[in-house]
């Protein structure tokens, strides 16, 4: 079973920017999703939460695990000349800024989302703890 690290979040933005809160937008221009499908690496920390509750009617976020990031940077990720499994640990031990991470540009996922504007577990959005990683395995 995946080691599962709660120091780090994966946010996924699921809806798009028609009738957005203006607030809420550039709250999404912060956490650099600027598209739908894209997913960001944050920590954990109160800042961070207040920011995603703030912005929870277009997204959908939860812990990662070591096995999923290690897929998503092999497979989506852009990193500088060392193995998937090196710069997870890396960034997962906090050795490796997080803040500095490009956005993972991912695919819909495969059997599609739950019904878009209903929160987690009726809908896609909100927090969905580490099932987050079920639906990033689904998208990768």
């Amino acid at each position: 079973m995946a080691e599962k690290n709660s120091g780090f979040f994966a946010v996924i933005r699921v809806r798009g920017p028609v009738n957005v809160n203006r607030e809420t937008e550039h709250t999404m221009k912060m956490l650099r999703l600027d598209r739908t499908n894209h997913c960001v690496i944050v920590p954990s920390n109160p800042t961070m939460k207040g920011m995603l509750h703030r912005a929870e009617e277009c997204i959908t976020w939860g812990e990662v695990d070591q096995a999923t990031l290690e897929k998503m940077i092999a497979k989506r990720g852009r990193v500088d000349g060392k193995k998937a499994p090196e710069v997870a640990k890396l960034m997962l031990s906090g050795k490796k800024p997080v803040d500095g991470t490009k956005v993972f540009r991912l695919t819909p996922p495969s059997k599609g989302y739950r019904p878009t504007r209903r929160f987690y577990p009726k809908g896609a959005l909100g927090y969905r703890g580490d099932k987050i990683n079920n639906l990033i395995r689904r998208m990768i």
